[in-house]
């Protein structure tokens, strides 16, 4: 297994935490931008993509602010996070991506994410 390269990608959201959190966390929101289909049960998501599909479990999580998961096929110590972060003086609000990749995917990773946060941003209507 080749070493994975821990990134942090930022993005200002025109949207409350609260509905941001809801587009994060719940199977309608997320199939919205993430998935084509999302199934959740227990601590448990299944993201499904035409004719794939992988499943993540909640390392943990605090309403309106983050979310940790992790890949279940990947390895224990590699995880993906969803931060809300709220700016002190300004109230925006960001959006903080921190995930894992493999050197030579790992410009490939980004680009994905910011297609996926784009779709995100579109839906939000930010």
């Amino acid at each position: 297994m080749s070493d994975m390269i821990k990134y942090e990608l930022e993005f200002p959201v025109k949207a409350s935490p609260k509905m941001l959190y809801q587009y994060l966390t719940t199977p309608s929101g997320l199939s919205e931008w993430f998935a084509d289909d999302v199934n959740f049960r227990g601590k448990k998501y299944v993201f499904i993509w035409d004719d794939s599909q992988e499943e993540a479990e909640i390392i943990s999580k605090k309403p309106n602010a983050y979310m940790k998961l992790r890949w279940l096929e990947n390895d224990e110590d590699t995880y993906f996070e969803f931060r809300i972060e709220i700016d002190d003086l300004t109230k925006d609000v960001s959006l903080l991506i921190t995930d894992y990749a493999v050197e030579d995917e790992l410009e490939e990773s980004k680009m994905l994410w910011e297609s996926q946060i784009h779709n995100l941003l579109h839906a939000i209507g930010s």
